[in-house]
């Protein structure tokens, strides 16, 4: 087994990223998702500017906040290009990134709640 410590972190990041991305590619579901020639021509319009904006927006707004009335249905399956790669590479929701990615995707204060 390698040993993560003495390596720099940002190998050890690409090493969770290369893991997660090779689970990705073995989901019959994740890897139905593809982009419509209405969503490249949406993205030739905006600008990948614009469209990077959008998807710190969508997850600043949609995965960040400590509470999200509707966790878990948050991100459509259509209408733009960023909810499309969000649903293929799993960061749609905070289950998706928990299940996925690693990442703990309850909030502070459900933790606190659920011990008592």
């Amino acid at each position: 087994m390698k040993n993560f410590i003495t390596r720099p972190y940002w190998t050890y990041k690409n090493d969770l990223r290369a893991a997660a991305l090779t689970r990705l590619s073995g989901s019959e579901f994740r890897s139905r998702f593809r982009l419509r020639d209405a969503e490249w021509d949406y993205i030739q319009d905006k600008g990948i500017d614009t469209i990077r904006s959008h998807a710190k927006d969508f997850v600043r707004l949609r995965l960040a906040p400590a509470m999200i009335s509707n966790d878990g249905k948050q991100t459509p399956m259509k209408g733009h290009p960023i909810f499309i790669g969000q649903h293929a590479t799993a960061t749609c929701c905070r289950g998706c990134l928990y299940k996925w990615h690693l990442l703990p995707w309850k909030s502070r204060e459900k933790r606190i709640r659920s011990t008592r």
